[in-house]
């Protein structure tokens, strides 16, 4: 069982910055892709960004797009998530994920491993 516990949560003003990290209990998790939903209120959870194995690629939803950057140190079993310039609609449980295989995917249903969240909340 991976175990993926994420940090960096808080309260913020819009247009502040904050950085979300994820650790996993298992040196293994570097060749699989890591991923970020968030679940807003009163909201499904929607993809946020992933990253493929080893690092190569990153992908991101439209809407944080040029604002957020997602990142891995592999040697620490890390996964980062960089939001700049946040909003009020950023406001979510942030989770992060291990993907099934390599590959980078937007689809909730293939990853296998999900953090307990972290709390961000971005007021106006």
């Amino acid at each position: 069982q991976v175990q993926l516990v994420e940090s960096g949560g808080g309260s913020v003003q819009a247009g502040a910055s904050l950085k979300l990290s994820c650790v996993a209990s298992e040196y293994s998790s570097t060749w699989y892709a890591l991923g970020w939903f968030r679940q807003g209120p009163g909201k499904e959870r929607e993809f946020v960004a992933a990253i493929t194995g080893y690092g190569g690629i990153s992908y991101y939803a439209d809407s944080v797009k040029d604002r957020f950057i997602v990142s891995r140190e592999n040697d620490k079993n890390t996964v980062h998530l960089q939001m700049n310039s946040l909003k009020p609609e950023d406001t979510a449980i942030y989770y992060c994920a291990r993907a099934k295989d390599g590959s980078g995917s937007h689809y909730q249903d293939d990853y296998i491993y999900w953090g307990q969240g972290t709390q961000v909340t971005v007021s106006s």
